[in-house]
């Protein structure tokens, strides 16, 4: 059972800077709190919203996600983050995250839930799993040089 938290969207950069600390263990990568704002106002116009989950004044968890279209699932919620705090894993905080975007996507109307996990996250996998997602496919990526001008 998750402990008492509460859910809130991270809808202003004050809010999403408090939320930055958390997001870096996800995304290691990220070194700017202001950058990091800056980028999510432009997922934003794009759709994506971070809901947060709440211990007191403490953010412990986070879900980034967006609702999207295609004509491999038809209108859908695409969760691009989620990660819980270290410390406060294995409570329930990601199952009331996954529940809150799910409930959000059946709102909206959409037909399926979906992510991506790493090959190599057998844990998150297998909570993934648990929360009755299913694997469907493999993601492919190639990195591209903006520079170059076309293929490398």
């Amino acid at each position: 059972m998750a402990p008492a938290t509460e859910l809130r969207e991270l809808d202003n950069p004050v809010l999403q800077r408090e939320g930055f600390a958390l997001m870096r263990e996800l995304r290691p990568h990220l070194t700017d709190p202001i950058a990091f704002s800056e980028q999510l106002a432009r997922q934003h116009m794009h759709g994506y919203r971070l809901l947060g989950a709440y211990m007191g004044a403490r953010i412990v968890g986070l879900a980034g996600y967006r609702a999207m279209e295609n004509l491999l699932y038809g209108r859908f919620v695409y969760v691009d983050d989620l990660v819980i705090d270290a410390g406060e894993r294995q409570h329930g905080l990601g199952a009331t995250l996954i529940a809150a975007v799910r409930n959000e996507a059946i709102r909206l109307g959409c037909q399926h839930l979906v992510l991506d996990t790493g090959l190599h996250m057998a844990l998150a996998q297998r909570f993934y799993f648990r929360q009755g997602l299913l694997a469907r496919g493999m993601h492919f990526v190639q990195a591209l040089d903006a520079t170059a001008g076309g293929t490398a």
